[in-house]
């Protein structure tokens, strides 16, 4: 079978050019590469040649595979040698008329068939395809930076596309040792619309002063997996390059989730638009590095000295609690581990005993280790028994009445001066407090699922909490070496507050047929490196979950953007709630 577009021509050689006409060059096709003057064709040559010599250096290349590559690259600025191309590939600056004048130019110098791609990562194919008399024959190919590594291809098809032209282009794209995913003419597509939003609420919420630039950073690093925070990404990006694609975004949905947040305009206007110009969220060591010279700044915990915690009682027997007690545990603190009965928490303590064991099998534990924790643990089946303990962390149902009473119970039962804790991932910290009369000593721990594998800790203090109930459970988080992050009492926290609605703009993205499932989450995982797709994560995490969180969440909010998908809704009426029933957004059943 005939290979696709034997010749292509790479229009703008910035970082993104460049790497196209690379990679394109390293399949083996003739390459043309267009700069606008004779000045930037010649550094744009001398860009890939440092950078393709690097690549030896580095083992990433052959000697000779550079030779050849270099021998199959052309480099000039006139832009007529697009005529010999069977496809041009747009890469100049995103601006939407500067893209259109390129277009209708190449549509009067190319031949009919040639296939004409912009390379655009937010603004309207569609648009650019009616600079031409050619619509059939344009289409988006959205490469990722840098190009060398990231293996996605996003194939934008407008109403007008020839669906032969997007198959070939899917074809060009494998070729290259990419993945292809397709995507309509929509802003942001399908990584960008799903990344921006989240970024974008990421920004408000380090404008609103809710949390540290830090915490929010490290809070989706240690929460979710992914390989940077919100805000470090942004600079990486460019300020201005995202608020660019939001501006797209919100032109097209009008959803005020969209819409760029204030701070994102002023760092534009101010010239600090990230890592290239050295000053973004962050202050960089130069312009173009990633070495953060102020990392402390702005990331001050509470400087009260906290209460002394040398024992700990935990009150639930199911997988978060007993997940929680062993972080405890194996830190040296003895725990009392409280459930509704004996018997529940003694199978709770051989469920830990289980996980203990398998440590020791990993290599994790020692025998002496595993024995010296599991002796800390007191199964115990009456709060009552938690009298004289100097912590209680509450790990019971995610029901605000089942809390609030369990709360009351503590109040009456624990010694005064104890810190009292929830774990609630969704619910209000103050409701919990608001059920005792000593509201200062509450606030909020909330661990990640599994407690002993996830490093975050949510430290959520109410506007009543103490600020040495604070400090305690930020010096305790530190002893157990777990990374605290503080935040207000809000819907969400941080984590859930800018996970769940971009797991819902995922669901809308599915119910408007934009995508399919596995497009989806391969497009997000190739796309920005997270470890699973988003339906991959919501089937995991449990599609009633996911909905109880959301409807939280936008009933504390009241945006109309952060409403529960209706396709959520109906699949978790259905009875279809992931993995634990063996099918949600997939049929685990048959896998």
């Amino acid at each position: 079978m005939e290979r696709p577009f034997p010749t292509v021509a790479v229009v703008g050689l910035g970082t993104m050019g460049a790497g196209v006409a690379v990679a394109v060059a390293r399949s083996g096709r003739r390459v043309i590469g267009i700069e606008a003057d004779a000045g930037s064709a010649a550094r744009a040559l001398a860009r890939i040649e440092e950078a393709t010599a690097h690549a030896v250096a580095r083992e990433r290349l052959t000697a000779e595979e550079r030779a050849g590559l270099l021998a199959r690259l052309t480099v000039g600025h006139a832009l007529e040698a697009a005529a010999e191309a069977d496809l041009v590939i747009e890469e100049v600056p995103e601006q939407l008329e500067l893209k259109r004048r390129v277009f209708a130019e190449l549509d009067r110098i190319c031949p009919a068939s040639t296939v004409l791609a912009t390379g655009t990562t937010a603004l309207s194919v569609t648009r650019i395809a009616a600079a031409t008399a050619r619509p059939d024959r344009v289409l988006g190919l959205h490469f990722f930076n840098p190009v060398h590594t990231m293996k996605l291809v996003e194939v934008v098809r407008t109403v007008l596309t020839a669906p032969q032209v997007a198959e070939d282009a899917a074809a060009f794209a494998r070729d290259l040792g990419k993945e292809p995913v397709a995507a309509g003419d929509r802003a942001g597509f399908v990584v960008n619309g799903l990344l921006f939003a989240y970024l974008n609420q990421a920004a408000a919420m380090y404008e609103s002063k809710y949390a540290t630039r830090e915490d929010i950073d490290a809070a989706m690093r240690l929460g979710c997996g992914l390989p940077m925070g919100p805000l470090a990404l942004l600079d990486l990006i460019g300020v201005d390059t995202a608020r660019t694609v939001l501006e797209a975004m919100y032109e097209q949905s009008r959803d005020r989730l969209h819409a760029p947040a204030p701070i994102l305009g002023q760092l534009v206007a101010a010239g600090l638009l990230g890592r290239k110009t050295g000053r973004g969220f962050y202050t960089y060591e130069a312009p173009g590095s990633s070495r953060v010279v102020e990392a402390a700044a702005g990331a001050a915990k509470s400087a009260a000295p906290g209460r002394e915690v040398r024992s700990i009682g935990v009150c639930g027997s199911g997988t978060m609690a007993t997940g929680i007690v062993e972080v405890f545990v194996k830190a040296g603190y003895p725990v009392l581990l409280a459930a509704r009965s004996l018997e529940k928490a003694e199978r709770a303590k051989e469920r830990l005993a289980k996980s203990l064991e398998r440590s020791v099998a990993k290599g994790r534990l020692t025998a002496r280790q595993r024995d010296a924790a599991l002796g800390l643990v007191t199964p115990v089946g009456q709060y009552g028994e938690l009298a004289e303990v100097d912590l209680v962390v509450e790990a019971v149902a995610e029901d605000l009445a089942v809390k609030r009473e369990l709360f009351a119970t503590l109040d009456a039962i624990v010694r005064p001066g104890a810190v009292l804790a929830t774990t609630t991932s969704s619910l209000p910290v103050v409701s919990c407090a608001s059920a005792t009369r000593r509201p200062q000593d509450v606030v909020g721990m909330h661990f990640f699922n599994p407690a002993p594998a996830m490093r975050l800790v949510e430290v959520v203090s109410t506007v009543l909490t103490a600020p040495d109930v604070t400090a305690t459970v930020l010096e305790l988080c530190a002893k157990v070496r777990k990374h605290p992050v503080e935040c207000g009492d809000r819907a969400g926290f941080i984590v859930n507050a800018l996970l769940f609605p971009y797991l819902n703009d995922a669901v809308r993205m599915l119910q408007e047929h934009y995508a399919t499932v596995d497009d989806i989450d391969t497009a997000m995982k190739l796309g920005c490196g997270y470890p699973m797709g988003p339906f991959e994560l919501l089937d995991v995490v449990g599609l009633d979950v996911s909905l109880t969180i959301e409807r939280v969440l936008h009933q504390e909010f009241r945006e109309p953007g952060l409403a529960a998908a209706p396709l959520l809704e109906h699949l978790v009426a259905a009875g279809c709630l992931g993995r634990k029933t063996g099918r949600g957004f997939r049929d685990h059943a048959r896998r």
